[in-house]
């Protein structure tokens, strides 16, 4: 018996936490990814509805399902709250797992900083007064301040609200859906764009990438999840489906039912859409489903860099009431800082991030062959090789068309990093903290 060591965190509270199912945890995955079908519009704007579905229909099998795939995988192998910190750690050694840690936590809270903006962007449509000013200001910290509150309560909670806000955020749609049906004209899903419009591939894949991520950060709260062994690869499957659903079918209809200059379908078109299809009061509808799914989308991200902090620091705290400290005062720190910069640095940061991860999905395949998987990807290899490679390519591609500010701020951020894991390793020495011992994985 070869005995792994594994850095996660080893909690014995005198009462156990309650763990999250599998339906909350469905839907904690579908907020960690997309929360509707707010922002896939510009997809359209950018390259016109034929490639707009096209890349909607062909994008999951080239990057979310190769990155689902790996996140069953390794998230039934190491069911520990830290996730891909500790699938790093155990291919490449410490180093790399702290910085497989920084550039995950990073590209994370960074991306929450969006929710609270977008949220207020819907808001203000209702209240205008939140255009601007102080208003604005104060309804972002609110915003921000109030959810992370929720967020302490616990990960079970926040596993239910997902579960409502998911339903209530998704009905507008669905009777958008159903209202457009009579006024379809296929033909208009075969348009590649008006005459004139130059296409925007930047933008077009960018969005693609921004709506169909972050597939592996649930997989920072395996301790917290009741047999993940099973419910991970389950919860994985039926999540994909269903979010390919939710972005598909609202694009099909309104695509299919409204006609409008391509420049239109920027983000927020759907509400202007479902004035269009059902009248104003739907639009509303559609907009508080936004501010909903916004919500939705801040909570399931902030539980998984507040675990990945716990994993990281291996504390021992039912909720990880650093991680989330830490994490809200980052994202107060970028909520003010320019929507196209966060979502550029999001990218970048986690572009680095998931290169690693492939790299340490494969390379686990062959230094630890027989460690059990509970859930095993059906290939050899040659077969997982090719299967990491072409996101793989992608990814590159996001990095190589990213500014020179986001280049700027990575670099930053990365040093920051490695600064940091040389720190920790300092106070672990000197003893100047309590680190726990971790557990103890068997291969056999």
């Amino acid at each position: 018996m070869c005995q792994e060591s594994l850095p996660i965190s080893n909690t014995s509270p005198t009462k156990k936490p309650k763990k999250l199912t599998l339906i909350p945890l469905i839907f904690l995955i579908y907020f960690e990814v997309a929360g509707g079908p707010y922002g896939e519009e510009p997809a359209v704007q950018a390259a016109g509805p034929l490639f707009a579905l096209l890349g909607f229909l062909i994008f999951p099998f080239i990057w979310s399902i190769p990155e689902a795939l790996v996140t069953a995988e390794l998230a039934s192998a190491f069911p520990g709250n830290g996730g891909f910190v500790i699938w790093a750690d155990q291919a490449f050694g410490p180093f790399w797992g702290s910085l497989m840690g920084t550039w995950k936590f990073l590209s994370v809270v960074i991306n929450i900083a969006a929710f609270p903006v977008l949220c207020v962007d819907y808001l203000e449509k209702i209240f205008p007064v939140l255009e601007s000013g102080w208003p604005r200001i104060l309804a972002i910290l609110v915003f921000v301040l109030v959810l992370s509150l929720v967020n302490y309560t616990g990960l079970t909670i926040v596993g239910y609200v997902a579960v409502v806000l998911a339903f209530v955020s998704l009905s507008p749609f669905v009777l958008m859906f159903l209202l457009a049906i009579p006024k379809i004209q296929p033909h208009r899903w075969l348009s590649l764009g008006q005459k004139g419009v130059k296409k925007d591939w930047t933008l077009f894949f960018n969005t693609l990438f921004w709506n169909l991520n972050f597939w592996d950060n649930v997989s920072t709260l395996g301790g917290e999840v009741e047999k993940p062994q099973k419910n991970f690869p389950l919860a994985l499957l039926v999540a994909v489906i269903f979010t390919c659903l939710a972005y598909l079918l609202p694009l099909f209809a309104v695509i299919g039912a409204v006609s409008v200059d391509q420049s239109r379908w920027g983000n927020g078109f759907h509400a202007e859409a479902a004035q269009i299809i059902g009248g104003k009061w739907l639009k509303i509808w559609l907009e508080i489903g936004a501010v909903l799914s916004a919500i939705g989308l801040f909570q399931a991200q902030l539980s998984s860099s507040s675990y990945q902090i716990l994993g990281m620091g291996e504390l021992g705290f039912n909720t990880p009431t650093m991680g989330i400290l830490a994490s809200t005062l980052i994202v107060l720190s970028v909520c003010y800082v320019d929507f196209t910069v966060i979502v550029s640095a999001a990218n970048f940061l986690y572009s680095l991030g998931m290169l690693l991860e492939f790299a340490s999905f494969v390379w686990l395949r062959r230094k630890m062959p027989n460690l059990e998987r509970p859930f095993r990807v059906p290939m050899g290899m040659f077969g997982l090789g090719i299967m990491c490679l072409i996101p793989s390519g992608f990814l590159i591609f996001v990095m190589v068309i990213a500014t020179k500010i986001t280049f700027l701020i990575s670099g930053v951020m990365t040093l920051g990093g490695i600064g940091w894991y040389f720190l920790m390793k300092l106070c672990k020495s000197k003893r100047l903290f309590e680190f726990s011992s971790g557990i103890e994985i068997q291969e056999e």
